[in-house]
């Protein structure tokens, strides 16, 4: 795709009490309020609409997409127009891609001249690139314009939007050669050319994916990123907190995998939504669950000689469980960034074996300890110690390797791997439990 070189589209200001309303708490709205906004779905609408402009604009970006979404197509269109004038043109943009084209069409004949041509430029990329994460608030001056004739064009912009803009300075043949800090306007004489105040900005393809734009943010720690078209023109800005926003996103979306949950699924759904979103996640553990019990099965002799070594079957399980998922979450959160992959698992493998061994010492020494004051059998104590090393280990091991091998067949690691890593520590943590109950106690 290409893109001509255009000027900057104005953008219309923003007022101060409505900019500032990401520092107001979500807590400031009536909690009976928000409450009936989320289970009350045909009262929602209404109950919106009663609210204040401010408080409109603070609940939508407290609440769950599929919610937003249902206000968000339920309100007239000129409440839905004061709307987006209220917000900067990517934010807007969020919130129009959320409706179906035809009424965005309509949308966009209502809103001004100026906010039309920004939301019509942003609505040409896709959300899922690092297009759809950019804004377009910035300007562009020459390496040679002077201190005053940058702070003249800073100040226009500054009072048309009420934000002031990130100052790209462009060298002669029009290509971007750095950032200009805004304090050097200050601090400058107003006859000194900028060009020697210049700092670097690193830049990306519009076409990037979110995880490129993560990954650029962790390499290059600056506060923002220029986006290009394919010709190398800038054509947006991408700010560090919209950054921190889409990793808090996926913080959530990887809790949701976690727990086998649909990432739309949100407080407000009815019963049915929630089992339709969850059932087939709780069938497969189902089955698992009946692998670990055809396991104990195996062993119901040694199970009613000795009928104590029921009483800790659970804490092996549940040790190597939570074990592993210490373990699964430092190589999911590995893999995101890019550190790691099958091919260079070896030493990761090597530490992680390690430190399972030596925390399942420590934990084996503590369990050991209880079951011979309580209990005052040795025999048992050995088994559950020596299981519990075993347990440990597999944890590691499992938690290790199975988020890489899903990775390299293409699945998502958080959600594909817990299942067969919570196989592995139950079905082999009883297996050695009750194996060595058996070679030991008879």
């Amino acid at each position: 795709m290409k893109f001509r070189k255009s000027k900057l589209p104005a953008i219309p200001a923003v007022p101060s009490a409505i900019s500032n309303l990401a520092a107001m708490p979500i807590n400031t709205l009536n909690p009976k309020v928000l409450t009936d906004i989320l289970f009350k779905k045909d009262k929602r609408t209404q109950l919106f609409l009663d609210l204040s402009p401010q408080k409109r604009l603070l609940l939508l970006r407290s609440l769950t997409a599929s919610v937003r979404k249902d206000i968000l197509i339920h309100v007239p269109d000129e409440d839905l127009v004061e709307l987006l004038h209220m917000v900067d043109p990517d934010e807007a943009t969020d919130m129009l891609q959320l409706l179906t084209a035809k009424r965005r069409e309509k949308i966009l004949q209502m809103v001004s001249v100026s906010l039309k041509e920004s939301l019509s430029t942003l609505l040409e990329f896709d959300a899922a690139t690092a297009a759809g994460l950019m804004t377009l608030d910035y300007i562009q001056v020459d390496t040679g314009d002077t201190i005053a004739e940058v702070a003249k064009k800073f100040k226009n912009h500054e009072k048309s939007t009420g934000r002031p803009p990130v100052i790209l300075a462009m060298k002669e043949d029009g290509k971007l050669a750095g950032f200009l800090p805004g304090h050097e306007l200050g601090f400058g004489r107003a006859s000194e050319l900028i060009g020697k105040y210049v700092k670097r900005l690193p830049s990306i393809s519009y076409a990037a994916t979110h995880d490129a734009v993560i990954h650029m943010f962790h390499a290059h720690p600056h506060s923002k990123v220029a986006v290009k078209n394919d010709a190398g023109d800038v054509i947006g800005i991408i700010y560090s907190d919209d950054v921190l926003k889409l990793m808090q996103e996926q913080e959530a979306s990887s809790l949701y995998d976690f727990a086998g949950i649909v990432q739309e699924e949100s407080v407000s759904d009815s019963a049915r939504r929630k089992v339709r979103n969850r059932y087939q996640w709780l069938i497969i553990n189902l089955a698992t669950a009946f692998l670990a019990a055809f396991t104990i099965g195996q062993f119901e002799d040694i199970l009613n000689e000795f009928v104590l070594l029921a009483v800790y079957m659970p804490i092996v399980a549940g040790m190597g469980g939570n074990a592993a998922t210490q373990t699964l979450a430092v190589l999911v959160r590995g893999i995101s960034l890019g550190q790691i992959d099958l091919k260079t698992a070896g030493r990761t493998l090597r530490n992680e074996l390690g430190a399972g061994f030596i925390n399942g010492m420590i934990n084996a020494i503590l369990v050991a300890a209880v079951v011979i004051v309580v209990n005052g059998d040795f025999k048992i104590a050995l088994v559950l110690a020596l299981a519990m090393v075993i347990n440990l280990v597999v944890a590691a091991f499992f938690g290790t390797l199975v988020p890489l091998i899903m990775t390299k067949l293409g699945k998502d690691p958080a959600a594909s791997a817990t299942i067969f890593i919570t196989t592995a520590t139950d079905v082999l943590g009883f297996l050695a439990f009750l194996g060595l109950a058996t070679l030991v106690l008879k």
